[in-house]
């Protein structure tokens, strides 16, 4: 990647004052960079410009890309934060440093299976500076991406140990911030070095499988494309074939049966309107034998990461079986880049707003998880405890969406259970829980929730929080929120006290004999 590629790739997207400043900071991170080079060779600004290409690509802001250029300055140059700031701005200068935290934070990783860096101080930095600004991890997403495509060049323990880390923490945060693409290239890129001969041997699985079948597909595409003129339906089809790790993980759940895999390749419908994903999905049901149980509306129960689209899997008049995704080309959007499609700073900067205290209703449900880790970075910043474990279930474990009754969206870690959703409501609503009915049926306090459920808090003005409650809830939040209310109550106070007295009298029961 050269200077003048990058302005060619970036004037459709910017103004030509955003270029030039965009042009001032290649120069300057050249000039910074001078001498230095990558373990390939090749001039170590290639890096850099590598990194911005990814985030015009992106669809991301002007700052965030500037970020990008500049990201390495202050770690490993003479340049300084201060002068970034004063010749870029408050903004691209609070993304370099956010950019520069989670760099010394993962240097601190101890224990990748853990997923986090083992001490405070490096948690907290890699917290503090992803929950203040989300551009901040996904400017690290696409640093990540380029060095998996120069890893080769890089000694095997380290080829190994950041493959690792790619795999378990980064295209999990890809996937959470539903950058579908994304989160498939560092996976596949990973894969290929942590079990290169696994990696092979699917891959010509696959050449093999997908040769025969290439030719029906394209028998069943026009098909298909023919019903839908023939209906008016404006629409894109093409085809979508599995990753490599994908179909790895899928055959650890099948036993190694390649027969059980239907989704090799899939045939993806994009059309206009949402309505027209369902007159696809009808017709498509008039012309094939559809199976049933692998029908998936992911439109009207999106999945947690935002993804929309709707899937069935069909079975054609020669018996083959086909995989179709149906989606809007804004959904298609989302369902590639997520986050960055319809990037949130675009009308409102993080200064303005992740920075200032926000209710969590007042974010789109598949970012909420965005605030509650803003909370998090804000109680390490206090030395409160928090366990790796309880960080795990916050920020890395799976996602589900549940309902209140009115329609509004919550985002929880998988396994959350009743309690954790009336917090997430309102701390008032939660302190008078009396029970939860979940689609219209009782449910216990200690029942996990599911994706989907429909969740209704039972309020009775004489409920109290109860000491018991404390192994009801699993997310940082709710703990915190019940704590407080139980030390308000004096619960935990007096629980301490009588622990005090019986050690006490233990105590002296020990030295007498």
């Amino acid at each position: 990647m050269r200077k003048k590629e990058l302005l060619e790739n970036a004037h459709p997207y910017y103004e030509e004052d955003q270029l030039l400043e965009l042009e001032h900071a290649i120069d300057f991170a050249t000039k910074a960079h001078s001498g230095q080079k990558r373990k390939s060779g090749d001039n170590y600004i290639s890096h850099p410009l590598a990194v911005a290409d990814s985030l015009i690509q992106w669809g991301m802001d002007i700052d965030s890309v500037l970020a990008g250029v500049l990201h390495d300055t202050v770690e490993d140059t003479d340049a300084t934060l201060d002068e970034i700031e004063a010749l870029f701005g408050h903004d691209v200068a609070f993304l370099v440093d956010g950019v520069t935290k989670v760099s010394k934070a993962r240097a601190g990783m101890q224990d990748l299976a853990n997923y986090l860096p083992q001490t405070k101080d490096n948690l907290s930095k890699l917290l503090i500076a992803v929950g203040q600004d989300v551009r901040v991890i996904i400017i690290k997403l696409a640093d990540r991406l380029h060095n998996l495509s120069t890893l080769q060049y890089m000694p095997k323990d380290k080829q190994i140990k950041i493959a690792r880390e790619s795999l378990e923490v980064f295209a999990p945060i890809a996937d959470r911030l539903g950058m579908g693409r994304v989160r498939v290239q560092i996976e596949e890129l990973a894969f290929s070095f942590l079990d290169p001969i696994e990696y092979r041997r699917l891959t010509n699985i696959m050449k093999k499988r997908l040769g025969k079948s290439t030719r029906k597909l394209g028998i069943v595409r026009s098909e298909v494309n023919a019903e839908l003129t023939k209906h008016k339906i404006k629409s894109e089809i093409n085809g979508r074939v599995k990753s490599v790790y994908s179909l790895y993980c899928k055959l650890k759940k099948v036993d190694g049966n390649m027969d059980d895999i239907y989704d090799l390749m899939a045939l993806r419908i994009i059309v206009e309107t949402k309505e027209d994903c369902y007159r696809v999905l009808g017709l498509l049901h008039t012309m094939y034998q559809p199976m049933i149980t692998r029908i998936k509306d992911y439109i009207a129960v999106p999945k947690p990461n935002g993804y929309q689209s709707l899937h069935t899997t069909v079975i054609t008049p020669s018996k083959q079986i086909v995989e179709f995704q149906i989606r809007t080309y804004a959904m298609h959007e989302h369902a590639e880049r997520g986050l960055a499609a319809g990037f949130h700073y675009h009308e409102q900067k993080v200064t303005k707003n992740y920075v200032k205290k926000k209710r969590v209703s007042s974010l789109p449900a598949q970012m909420q998880w965005i605030t509650q880790l803003q909370d998090i970075a804000t109680r390490l910043r206090n030395n409160e405890d928090i366990s790796t474990e309880q960080l795990n279930i916050d920020i890395f474990g799976k996602r589900i969406f549940v309902y209140s009754p009115k329609g509004d969206i919550y985002n929880l870690p998988e396994g959350a259970l009743p309690l954790d959703f009336a917090y997430m409501v309102h701390s008032d609503i939660a302190k008078h829980a009396y029970s939860f009915r979940v689609n219209g049926k009782i449910h216990p306090f200690d029942k996990p929730l599911n994706n989907g459920d429909v969740v209704e808090v039972v309020t009775r003005k004489i409920s109290s929080p109860k000491q018991d409650w404390q192994d009801l809830v699993k997310t940082t939040h709710a703990k915190q929120k019940l704590r407080l209310q139980l030390k308000q109550l004096g619960v935990i106070e007096t629980i301490t006290s009588a622990a005090k007295i019986i050690r006490r009298k233990a105590t002296k029961r020990k030295d007498k004999s």
